[in-house]
Order: structure tokens, then C-alpha cells, then sequence
């Protein structure tokens, strides 16, 4: 799990700073980039990014969870049903193996839907306050762009929620005994 809330984390500290340097306008920021490029800086934007990550995996968690429990309602009809299921799953190392990896996907997914909005915002904002040419053309492709990241991210955390689901519902679903009905007998041959 560090691995995605690190990158979770620094999709958003690169928001948060995109967003502060259109905050503080190009003279200020041009005073304050050599402060940002120390080692100090470097590593306290890592523990940060990874404390940030943790903080935007459980917003993003909470936005979501309304999508989520009626995607989980789909294929377990309680939660108590949905619990069971899990704990199957963890005995079996190699499902959960692939459980673990598809939860891996839907955290960064979850986490890039609010990164996408604040990048969209903050560049949008960064691109209103210095001077750039072809202005309009900028902010409307990096509005576009960064709605696509918007839809394409929750349209893949949607995807993959479903997915898990209704695999983990097939996975632990109990064993059925097929019954074959009984054939009939053979005829007897007829002797007279």
C-alpha cells in the first residue's frame, strides 16, 4: 500500500503547489524556488506527499463510498455475506494475491479522481495569473484534458470495484453438487 499513497500523495502536493504558485503570482514565486530545491525541502515534500496520500486515499474513500456500496449491493446482498467472502478469499493465497493487486489499482484510481480535479483547477488558475500566450487555448485544453483524467479515473475505479466484486462473489461462491436426474431404464427386450 505505500507505494499508491505515495503516488496519490504526489499527484496532490503537485496540485497544492501548482495551486500556491499561482497564489503567490510569478515575482514571488520566482523568490521562493530556491528555497524548494534543497535537499530539506526534497525530503520533507516525500513525507509529506506520503502523509497527503493517506489523507486524499480516505477522502476520496468516503466521496466514493455511496458508488461503492451499491456496486458491493450487486453481487452481496449484506454486508455480514460480503464479510464471509473476504474471509474466504484470505485463505486462499493466490486469490488474494490478485485481490491485493486489483485493490492496489482501485486505490491510485480512487486517489487520481480528486488529484484531477485539483491539477485542472490549480493549472487553470496558474495559467490566469502568469503571463503565457495563447491563453484561452491553454485553459481550455487543460480543462479538457483534465476532465477527461476526471471521468477516465473514476470510470476505471468503477470498473474496477465491479469487477472485484463479482469475482469475489463467484470465487466464494459455496460448491454446487450438480444432480443428474435419473435416467430411465432400458427397455427389456421381449421374448416370446
Amino acid at each position: 500500500m505505500f507505494v499508491e499513497v505515495l503516488v496519490v500523495g504526489i499527484g496532490f502536493l503537485t496540485g497544492l503547489g501548482i495551486l500556491a504558485a499561482a497564489i503567490a503570482g510569478p515575482d514571488n514565486s520566482r523568490q521562493l524556488a530556491p528555497a524548494a530545491a534543497t535537499p530539506l525541502a526534497a525530503g520533507s515534500a516525500l513525507a509529506f506527499a506520503y502523509a497527503l496520500g493517506i489523507l486524499i486515499d480516505r477522502a476520496a474513500d468516503t466521496a466514493l463510498t455511496p458508488v461503492r456500496r451499491r456496486l458491493r449491493n450487486q453481487s452481496f446482498p449484506t454486508s455480514a455475506a460480503y464479510a464471509q467472502a473476504r474471509l474466504k478469499l484470505a485463505v486462499t493465497p493466490a486469490l488474494s494475491a490478485r485481490a491485493d493487486y486489483a485493490r492496489s489499482r482501485l486505490r491510485v484510481c480512487r486517489g487520481w479522481v480528486l488529484n484531477s480535479i485539483l491539477l485542472t483547477v490549480a493549472t487553470d488558475l496558474a495559467l490566469w495569473r502568469y503571463p503565457v500566450e495563447h491563453r484561452p487555448l491553454l485553459l481550455a485544453s487543460a480543462t479538457v484534458l483534465g476532465a477527461l483524467a476526471v471521468v477516465g479515473f473514476y470510470l476505471s475505479w468503477h470498473a474496477i470495484t465491479a469487477t472485484g466484486y463479482r469475482k469475489l462473489a463467484i470465487q466464494t461462491a459455496p460448491a454446487t453438487t450438480q444432480v443428474v436426474p435419473a435416467q430411465p431404464s432400458a427397455p427389456t427386450p421381449h421374448t416370446p
